[in-house]
């Protein structure tokens, strides 16, 4: 019997059945308090309907309730295996049988090498085993740092660099190279030695748990792809061999992209800059923000990486004048304000003059920038010898070079960030609410449910039957953050399929939206569309709720596709399924005959509410036992709140109802009511309406202020 197809270990099954009830309990435990949270914001939202609460009092509940959902999701996320192969397992077996493990899932032969059957390799290839290339194999030696590996002879400078980056972020690596002290060689134990390791990478869903043996493809007894400085440490040339694996052969890992490998080994989102298109060079202001953004995020322990685009295949691998290469990514290593002359007491009174530097290394370990401050250059003498002890100067010929800043935004035209977001409320650093949405681009019948692949804007007939989700954004200039990623498809190069070219696009919408948008509004963010496995924007936008729509560039493209968006406070992410409200299973309940959009524009002539004759009014729009409140507009007599609400109606008589608050630390306090009718009429119309106390429209009860209103009402449920 194949040693991978030999029985699972019972044992190790009882294990797994006991963390897993392990971890349910601490979830169920979770679950209990999410429960509690939920029931007080339900409690604190009813007694909102008799006097409205402070806001920040719901934010705070709400919040909470997010993270503490996030948590219960993501505090035991399993590392799933890939291709149902579970390290434990085979490694058992193995030890058990005597025998090195040999992967049937990548086996030591050209299709692990090639997708294409095309071998340029000058020579012959034959497979060894760590032991057979070198007689003390490590995993590491001293450790890992980003001048350990080598580029060899496939063109993936882009894995080259993203492993770079990995080895200086030990968390990261211990994540990645899990268990590494255990699956080092020991020479005082060598039966644990049974040619089997496992690394583990985010892929679209997860993360993921890759098996591998550790036969390498070799030439003339060397490695013919990732080497190691040290010739005996293979950490490099293993991790290489699982990416691998996981992109179907070694040859699919030719010309990829940087960001994709970052984002696999950390499950972040990746950003890029074009240096030159943006024109950093030549914006100082742009540049000094890059700058500061560059170093808050190497503080943030993100992995930064840059590149020289090259025009042409010719142009690939070429050397500048300044001796940097075209086409290769340069892993970024440290970003520092460097200061010139001596240092002393004095100094430290004076305004000492600084500039901005960069520190990067070349994946192939040389071919090193020769411009200023170059490795040994006359411009090092104008830094102290305790300034260049402190940001790390060395001068050797490893790859790792520094440079100014001005330079780097001069020469270098693409620059990436791969950020580690953070989500847990267990954090005194900034965190962020993510919304997590799976979908897929289909095509069926046209717009039935199955009709799910619109294509871009362009395609303005059909963009709207593109999957729809909606989120909300509670402050004004909010950062939000949108990662949009389509499964990977470079394990079918083979078959000649490539990733499809994608985007999305963002629209302001309704305050209370539930239902799918069957009008194109305009746009208040997007990304651009790409021919790669991700796109990322990142934007302000004002309080409100939003649309976004995943597309494909062309219409009737099918794929998968994962959405993430991260906003500073819950977003209240959901996808929109529905075009319409659902009919009740109840005869007697029944349906809506009519829509009308209400836009509050604002109000003028408000009653003064403090001693500075000012106020904080916001308000609340109600029709058929549905309301909608706006934000509070800060001390003022004449707010805009710009507030828009569908409401879907069973009566054709029935009103709408607008309450203007003032908001206090306790209670708030009511500044008028009114009511309105609202007709059938696909028009918009205007209307401005005086406000009223509790007795209601009685000269006697009027209140001051106006309030501006349009309504619009249709007897076709998607109109809006």
């Amino acid at each position: 019997m194949p040693l991978c197809h030999q029985p699972v270990n019972l044992i190790s099954r009882a294990k797994h059945y006991a963390i897993s009830k392990k971890m349910s309990e601490v979830i169920s435990a979770e679950n209990r308090m999410i429960q509690f949270l939920t029931r007080t914001l339900q409690n604190t939202r009813t007694m909102s309907e008799v006097a409205p609460v402070e806001g920040n009092v719901l934010q705070m509940l709400t919040r909470t309730l997010s993270n503490k959902s996030n948590f219960a999701s993501n505090l035991f996320s399993v590392c799933k295996p890939f291709k149902e192969q579970i390290y434990e397992d085979l490694k058992r077996q193995a030890q058990e049988t005597g025998q090195l493990f040999e992967d049937p899932e990548f086996p030591a032969s050209d299709s692990s090498l090639f997708y294409s059957g095309n071998s340029q390799l000058p020579g012959t290839v034959e497979w060894k085993r760590p032991k057979e290339i070198h007689e003390n194999p490590k995993l590491f030696v001293d450790g890992a740092c980003s001048c350990d590996v080598i580029q060899g002879m496939l063109g993936n400078c882009w894995f080259v660099a993203a492993c770079s980056s990995l080895a200086q972020e030990k968390e990261l690596w211990n994540k990645v190279i899990p268990e590494s002290e255990e699956q080092e060689w020991n020479d005082e134990h060598p039966e644990n030695y049974v040619g089997i390791f496992h690394f583990r990478f985010w892929l679209f869903d997860g993360w993921y748990d890759i098996v591998i043996d550790d036969r390498l493809p070799t030439i003339d007894g060397q490695l013919i792809y990732i080497k190691s400085r040290d010739k005996n440490e293979f950490w490099g040339a293993l991790l290489e061999k699982a990416y691998a694996k996981v992109a179907g052969s070694y040859e699919s890992l030719d010309g990829g992209n940087l960001c994709d490998a970052l984002i696999d080994f950390t499950g972040g989102v990746a950003e890029t800059f074009q240096l030159q298109e943006e024109k950093y060079y030549e914006n100082e202001e742009k540049k000094i923000q890059l700058f500061r953004t560059m170093r808050s995020e190497i503080e943030n322990h993100s992995l930064l990486s840059c590149a020289i685009s090259a025009a042409s295949q010719e142009e690939m691998e070429a050397r500048t004048e300044v001796g940097l290469v075209k086409g290769h990514a340069y892993g970024i290593t440290a970003v520092k304000k460097v200061y010139i002359g001596e240092t002393s007491l004095m100094s430290l009174f004076a305004q000492k003059e600084k500039i901005y530097m960069i520190r990067m290394r070349n994946p192939w370990g040389q071919k090193e920038w020769t411009g200023p401050f170059s490795d040994g250059s006359e411009e090092w003498e104008k830094i102290s010898a305790s300034e260049r002890e402190r940001i790390g100067l060395t001068f050797e010929e490893d790859g790792e070079f520094w440079m100014t800043f001005d330079d780097f935004c001069k020469y270098f035209t693409d620059m990436s960030i791969c950020r580690l977001v953070n989500t847990s409320w267990f954090s005194f650093n900034k965190t962020w609410n993510e919304a997590v949405f799976q979908g897929k681009w289909t095509t069926g019948p046209k717009n039935s449910e199955t009709d799910r692949s619109g294509g871009c804007y362009n395609h303005k007939d059909t963009f709207l039957q593109n999957p729809q989700y909606r989120f909300d954004v509670e402050a004004d200039d909010d950062i939000v953050m949108v990662f949009l990623m389509q499964r990977d498809r470079r394990a079918l190069r083979s078959k000649g399929i490539q990733h499809l070219v994608i985007g999305f696009h963002v629209m302001r919408v309704e305050a209370n939206r539930r239902y799918r948008l069957h009008a194109i509004k305009e746009k208040a963010a997007g990304s651009e569309y790409a021919m790669s496995r991700n796109v990322f924007c990142h934007c302000k936008l004002k309080a409100g709720r939003y649309v976004i729509i995943p597309t494909t560039f062309a219409p009737t493209e099918e794929g998968e596709f994962l959405l993430r968006i991260f906003t500073s406070k819950a977003n209240n992410g959901k996808e929109l399924l529905h075009d319409v409200p659902t009919q009740s299973m109840w005869p007697c309940v029944s349906y809506p005959c009519l829509l009308t959009k209400v836009f509050v524009k604002g109000a003028t002539g408000l009653e003064k509410q403090d001693r500075f004759g000012s106020a904080d009014p916001y308000c609340i729009v109600k029709c058929e036992g549905e309301r909608v409140r706006s934000p509070v507009c800060r001390e003022t007599l004449d707010p805009e709140w710009n507030l828009t609400a569908l409401f879907y109606r069973k009566h054709s008589d029935s009103l709408i109802k607008v309450q203007v608050w003032n908001s206090n630390v306790v209670m708030d306090t009511c500044l008028g009511k009114a009511s309105v009718d609202a007709p059938l009429n696909p028009e918009t119309i205007l209307k401005e309406i005086e406000l009223f106390g509790q007795q209601g429209q009685e000269a006697a009860d009027q209140k001051p202020g106006i309030v501006f209103i349009e309504i619009t009402t249709v007897d076709d449920l998607m109109t809006f």
